[in-house]
């Protein structure tokens, strides 16, 4: 029985090599595993840009979290700030509807804003730094209006404080919305935090 058992520990030990797999008492750590989305841009694209215009960033979706991409908004020399303001969200509204730019949908990018959506500026009992959209924000996805919300909130469209003031065509309801890291990494499952804004 003894002469049996010694021979069978070669046996176990060339099955226990066999797998490929070394054992070790140090812990390895080799980081998240590679993403097979890059979510960059090898170079400055182009065909998105103007000499033209007021340099703007927009939030494009990437894998599942939202990136920023160089844009620019044509502004007329001269406009008065009030409506500067509407000019800059309306531009930064066509540019989050467009279709990514080749370089970009190949990098990964995408974006759920929809096509013809406009802005104005506030109605007569709004407070001075909100903008009314054409469809109410509730009815927008979730993707969509956390890009939108995250793209006006650090704009010259807004305040600057990282969140914007945003409500529906007519006298319907605003809300003063954030962007935070949490939209940005998880916008599909994260809503951007809201909280009511009263008229004048």
């Amino acid at each position: 029985m003894t002469v049996r058992r010694l021979l069978a520990l070669p046996l176990l030990a060339a099955l226990l090599t066999g797998c490929g797999i070394r054992a070790t008492q140090v812990p390895t750590d080799f980081g998240a595993a590679p993403s097979r989305v890059p979510c960059s841009l090898t170079g400055p694209d182009l065909s998105t840009q103007s000499s033209h215009g007021v340099p703007v960033q927009v939030f494009l979706l990437c894998g599942a979290s939202l990136v920023t991409v160089d844009r620019t908004v044509p502004v007329p020399e001269g406009t008065p700030d009030a409506r500067r303001r509407v000019i800059v969200a309306q531009g930064l509204l066509d540019q989050l509807a467009a279709s990514p730019s080749s370089a970009e949908r190949s990098a990964g990018y995408t974006t759920y804003v929809p096509g013809g959506l406009s802005v104005a500026g506030p109605g007569p009992k709004d407070p001075e730094d909100a903008l009314r959209l054409s469809t109410a924000p509730n009815r927008l996805t979730s993707y969509a209006l956390a890009q939108l919300v995250c793209t006006l909130s650090d704009s010259a469209a807004t305040e600057g404080d990282g969140s914007v003031i945003l409500g529906g065509p007519g006298r319907t309801a605003l809300r003063r919305y954030e962007c935070t890291d949490a939209v940005r990494d998880r916008p599909g499952n994260v809503q951007p935090p809201s909280s009511d804004v009263a008229n004048k």
